[in-house]
């Protein structure tokens, strides 16, 4: 079975499609217009490469243009992965308000495993030591209230990856 849905066409790319992917893969560039670097490079209007890029996004063939901050670099180097057992009837309200607090850099939802995986909500924290991390934890079990049946936090020991799928 395809992974491709049999009601949405497949988004076809040319040539510019692809150049600007190959040329934004690796980050922006740190210059005051990185569209317009960008757009030089590749040899279309900086307009043009915007709107591209736009419509990538649109249709999912870009899933963000985003920040990937060295974590260890800033001083971060307690990153735990907060794991919750919320009520399946709660969890998409909850996990909402866990996602928005500002000290939480992604936050979603995964299915059980059970017998041996009980969570179903995940939140990541980081903090300059463990006690920061295990802080912010508290907040999001207050925050869960009666909902939370347990949680954990698995903490980071090394980085294994700080990059997307890179295309030649």
């Amino acid at each position: 079975m395809s992974a491709l849905s049999a009601k949405e066409p497949a988004v076809v790319l040319d040539a510019v499609d692809r150049a600007l992917i190959v040329a934004t893969q690796a980050g922006l560039p740190l210059v005051p217009e990185p569209y317009a670097r960008i757009a030089a490079e590749v040899g279309i209007p900086e307009t043009e490469a915007i709107a591209r890029l736009q419509a990538m996004l649109a249709s999912g063939v870009i899933r963000r243009i985003g920040a990937v901050p060295n974590h260890y670099a800033i001083g971060w180097t307690a990153n735990g992965m907060t794991v919750w057992d919320v009520d399946d009837a709660r969890i998409d309200a909850l996990g909402a308000q866990v996602g928005a607090l500002e000290f939480v850099t992604h936050c979603y939802r995964r299915p059980r495993a059970l017998p041996d995986w009980p969570y179903n909500l995940f939140a990541m924290v980081h903090g300059s030591s463990r006690d920061e991390c295990e802080a912010k934890a508290g907040q999001i079990r207050e925050l869960l209230g009666d909902a939370c049946r347990s949680g954990d936090i698995l903490y980071s020991s090394k980085i294994l990856k700080k990059s997307g799928l890179r295309i030649g």
